[in-house]
């Protein structure tokens, strides 16, 4: 498995936002059949090496790769909230470590984090210390935190604790929905606070020669 160090650097810096470049002129809001929603406006595109050909759409995307380094790329929003999240579509490992994950940041405290619903290896990234488990959507989550030293993070080099749930069964590569305000729950509740929100998507990410591939469509 691949050190958290190069996990952190799905943060590394882009114009002051980490392990992300802004997003290709898309509107922030598109109008549903009550109100205003808030549709996917950022896209996630952090690569280190190998063949990673991301693809993204107005509500998703795709990825293929083959013996790629770290990288993490997907879609979603410049804030992240308590939203549900429902996604359909696959991901297809064939070597390497692959996860498929809720993925974001928040700042002060600063605070990298994991909803882990695919996991190749069965960990991903989770390391450090377990805190319980939850039950949440159809499935079980192992909470676990691990703290970063001196690593990349979206205002550059920092110390930051990264909070990830790992879910053990029922595993979801296809289709699901992520019920957010459960995850923040539960953390809450393990004694791991978050702060202001920075940008959450559903990701793709794999390392250690990873080779495979990843579509979707996103809701949220």
């Amino acid at each position: 498995m691949v050190s958290l160090a190069y996990l952190a650097l799905a943060a590394s810096a882009v114009v002051g936002t980490i392990a992300a470049p802004a997003a290709e002129g898309l509107p922030n809001f598109e109008v549903g059949p009550q109100n205003l929603a808030r549709r996917q406006d950022y896209n996630q595109n952090y690569k280190t090496g190998g063949n990673v050909q991301f693809n993204p759409t107005n509500n998703g995307y795709s990825v293929n790769f083959s013996g790629a380094g770290d990288f993490v790329v997907g879609k979603g929003w410049r804030t992240g909230t308590a939203r549900n999240i429902s996604f359909t579509g696959s991901t297809t490992q064939t070597s390497g470590t692959v996860l498929v994950s809720i993925y974001g940041w928040t700042r002060n405290p600063l605070v990298e984090y994991y909803v882990q619903e695919w996991t190749s290896n069965g960990a991903g990234s989770a390391q450090g210390q377990k805190l319980g488990t939850f039950q949440s959507d159809g499935g079980t989550y192992e909470i676990w935190k691990h703290q970063q030293v001196n690593q990349p993070s979206i205002v550059g080099t920092s110390t930051f604790w990264q909070y990830i749930s790992n879910r053990v069964d029922n595993k979801r590569p296809g289709s699901g929905t992520v019920t957010m305000a459960n995850h923040f729950a539960a953390w809450q509740k393990a004694g791991l606070n978050l702060g202001s929100h920075d940008y959450q998507v559903l990701a793709t990410e794999g390392w250690g020669n990873a080779g495979g591939n990843s579509k979707y469509t996103i809701q949220g």
